[in-house]
């Protein structure tokens, strides 16, 4: 495990869900934070001034996203720690639906939200970062990644891509580089209200979500967010490209 004093994190999507509650977790271990995406969390602010920084980034416009990577606060950011992360938490869940409702705009902005984007920052990380000797980086992915459901072809295969992604990154056998896709179990956030809020005709197994929610199995974000953050700074990350948080070995 690394000296957190000397680590750091970027973590996006950190205003909601998994992703805030993955940047909390990591800054009241004393890890440095920088969080990106299209909004801003004052509450993680107010709460770790020291500690946490933030960037506004539309990360379903692939334009905004090269602009930024160009710049050099992913560079700035990592300098001196002896251990830096990357974790790609952003995503979305539409559009929702057979390919016969899918519009070409939404299709666009979700490819690039949930696939562009993390491996573009996985680019621009490995490049920024080169001389650190300690390098992670998680894809927060998904059980639609390894099973299908009816109405989710775009979430499912943008999710299955980017555990091929970490597969074929893991056979690069890059210095310091670790990756792991790894999918955090249904866990009670926005994008379940979403699902529940579907209509059947468009996602036909709607009924098996609602029942988890009723029967109270749902995953807390804060819950998922500590086992996500306990195996990524494990000494077993990496060793596998693909994991589960339901299914990992102790470590």
């Amino acid at each position: 495990m690394p000296d957190f004093s000397t680590t750091k994190a970027i973590v996006t999507g950190h205003t909601r869900g998994i992703g805030a509650a993955v940047a909390s977790q990591l800054l009241e271990r004393g890890v440095q934070v920088l969080g990106v995406s299209r909004g801003a969390n004052p509450s993680l602010a107010q709460r770790f001034p020291g500690l946490f920084s933030q960037i506004e980034v539309d990360l379903a416009d692939a334009v905004r996203v090269e602009v930024w990577i160009a710049t050099s606060q992913i560079r700035t950011f990592v300098a001196h720690a002896e251990c830096v992360a990357l974790v790609n938490n952003a995503g979305t869940l539409g559009p929702v639906g057979g390919l016969d409702v899918q519009a070409p705009a939404d299709i666009a902005r979700a490819i690039q939200l949930n696939v562009a984007t993390p491996m573009m920052l996985a680019a621009a990380f490995a490049q920024a970062s080169a001389q650190i000797a300690d390098r992670r980086i998680v894809h927060v992915s998904s059980g639609a990644a390894r099973n299908a459901y009816a109405g989710w072809s775009l979430y499912c295969g943008s999710k299955a891509a980017l555990d091929h992604h970490a597969r074929a990154v893991a056979l690069d056998a890059h210095r310091s580089i670790r990756i792991c896709s790894l999918a955090p179990g249904v866990v009670d956030t926005q994008m379940q209200s979403e699902i529940r809020d579907t209509t059947l005709e468009r996602f036909p197994d709607r009924q098996r979500f609602e029942a988890l929610k009723r029967d109270a199995q749902l995953a807390s974000p804060d819950d998922a967010a500590r086992k996500i953050v306990d195996y990524l700074f494990s000494d077993t990350f990496g060793e596998v490209a693909t994991e589960d948080v339901r299914t990992l070995r102790a470590y």
